[in-house]
């Protein structure tokens, strides 16, 4: 599962990081990025042969559904049945993507019933690359597109064991061109590139402030480390 992380770093940065031309003039910095929020995404455009940095809504709209409610149940795509289930194995095939995050919060359940939020971010890089599924989906009111994506997840390492049984798949940073579609892969072999989860030594963990709890809030401080946590 992931529901909430860290969108933070500007558009230049990113454009760096993922060699990705930015189609777009105004950023919204978030430190909580929450489903429906617009939020950077790296994709390959082949014609181009280029990479692109574009906003999209968080909660993935499959091209074939008449609801835009069913993106709230749709902000995760599992990776066992990604690549067989209808809302996702369309994107799976052909409309993958990057999602950069600086890092990404999970509540872990104490002793006394509560949950406490938790920041986990790269050990030593500026941001993780989540492995993405994107649609473009169009309106049958009114003729409006919407661009959707989903954040694909799979089971958690040691380090996350701790905190919850799943995580969002992160990719290493030769792998990008495969899952971007800049390289030729059949889909078990994309399948089996995103099999394994991220390695424990290249993350940290630190409890943070139950202010995450919010969506409201949405500012530098929701990172910075709490010195407790419930046990």
């Amino acid at each position: 599962m992931c529901g909430r992380y860290q969108s933070n770093l500007p558009k230049e940065a990113l454009a760096r990081i993922f060699n990705a031309i930015p189609s777009f003039d105004v950023q919204t910095i978030r430190y909580n990025a929450a489903p429906t929020q617009l939020l950077p995404v790296v994709r390959y455009d082949p014609k181009a042969q280029e990479r692109t940095l574009d906003l999209l809504r968080w909660g993935l709209i499959p091209h074939w559904t008449k609801d835009l409610k069913i993106a709230n149940t749709l902000i995760n795509a599992r990776v066992e049945t990604a690549v067989t289930k209808p809302a996702f194995r369309e994107a799976f095939k052909s409309r993958r993507c990057l999602v950069p995050a600086a890092g990404f919060y999970e509540w872990k359940a104490s002793r006394i019933g509560t949950k406490h939020p938790y920041s986990i971010a790269p050990r030593d890089a500026p941001v993780f690359a989540f492995a993405g599924l994107w649609e473009n989906w169009m309106n049958p009111a009114d003729g409006h597109s919407v661009r959707t994506f989903a954040i694909i997840t799979g089971s958690s390492n040691s380090l996350m064991a701790d905190l919850h049984n799943r995580m969002p798949v992160i990719l290493d940073g030769m792998l990008w061109p495969a899952w971007l579609g800049e390289d030729e892969m059949t889909p078990a072999e994309l399948e089996k590139m995103i099999a394994e989860p991220y390695p424990s030594q290249l993350m940290t963990a630190h409890p943070v402030s139950t202010r995450v709890n919010n969506v409201r809030n949405d500012d530098a401080g929701l990172i910075e480390p709490e010195q407790t946590a419930p046990r």
